[in-house]
């Protein structure tokens, strides 16, 4: 997560919100990193976690058996392109109340309905998480 909490502070310069995922192989080397882009890139989509999912998919969509670590919780759209990417497992730190989908309003990774289940860790470096964003609204961004 550390590692993760360093992306985040990197996408500080383009104005976006602070977080920060990365892909870890079954061998546990990062794969990728991505940062929120939606400002650089006017792209709605562009969330942190599905642009390191881009970046790792370089060799298949499918990342099975691969984990997304991630600042925030993910928020609908994210949560189904891990479904649909088949990530195994999901860490995130701060908790998202108002759009989170991994638990906080929904709850879309769990679903007993979901075709592919993921395996779920929560509130690693909570504190420190929350704080990145904290700042950051703070600041008047």
């Amino acid at each position: 997560m550390r590692e993760a909490i360093a992306v985040a502070q990197q996408g500080l310069a383009s104005n976006d919100v602070p977080v920060g995922a990365l892909i870890v192989d079954p061998s546990g080397k990062i794969i990728a990193t991505g940062t929120n882009e939606r400002e650089a890139k006017s792209d709605p989509t562009a969330h942190a976690e599905i642009v390191a999912m881009r970046k790792a998919a370089i060799n298949g969509w499918r990342l099975d058996n691969h984990t997304l670590v991630v600042t925030l919780e993910p928020c609908a759209m994210c949560a189904g392109a891990i479904a649909q990417a088949r990530i195994s497992t999901v860490i995130f730190g701060a908790w998202d109340e108002k759009a989170g989908a991994v638990g906080s309003v929904w709850d879309v990774l769990r679903d007993p309905r979901a075709i592919h289940r993921v395996e779920v860790e929560s509130g690693v470096l909570e504190k420190e998480c929350a704080a990145l964003l904290t700042d950051f609204f703070r600041s008047g961004q």
